[in-house]
């Protein structure tokens, strides 16, 4: 069963900076890309960031656009996310993704979420 454990978040100062992680386990699927969205209160979950299977290409929301930066650790089956210059506005629970396939069954583009983590940007 695919499990993905998130870790980091919290409370952090406007102007500080957080590092989420985001381990896969429990399955022999390859990883495909990875990710990260956010979901603020009332609103909808949003793409924060999200990165090829090599890490070769990445793409972010404009409204992190040089403050956060995505990247894994493809023999730890991880994803991070290091997020600086943080503002109120990036209060959110921040949910990583994986699309994953079975190829010897020909099966691709299979999504999986993590429960979430809490990030507060607050003095």
């Amino acid at each position: 069963q695919v499990q993905l454990v998130e870790s980091g978040g919290g409370l952090v100062q406007p102007g500080g900076s957080s590092r989420l992680s985001c381990a896969v386990s429990g399955s022999s699927f390859s990883i495909d890309d990875m990710g990260w969205y956010r979901q603020a209160p009332g609103m909808e979950r949003e793409l924060v960031a999200t990165i090829t299977t090599d890490g070769g290409y990445t793409r972010y929301a404009d409204s992190v656009k040089g403050r956060f930066t995505i990247s894994r650790d493809n023999k730890k089956n991880t994803v991070y996310l290091q997020m600086n210059s943080l503002k109120p506005q990036d209060t959110a629970v921040y949910y990583c993704y994986v699309v994953m396939s079975d190829v010897p069954a020909g099966i691709f583009g299979m999504d999986y979420w993590g429960e979430g983590t809490l990030v507060t940007v607050s003095s």
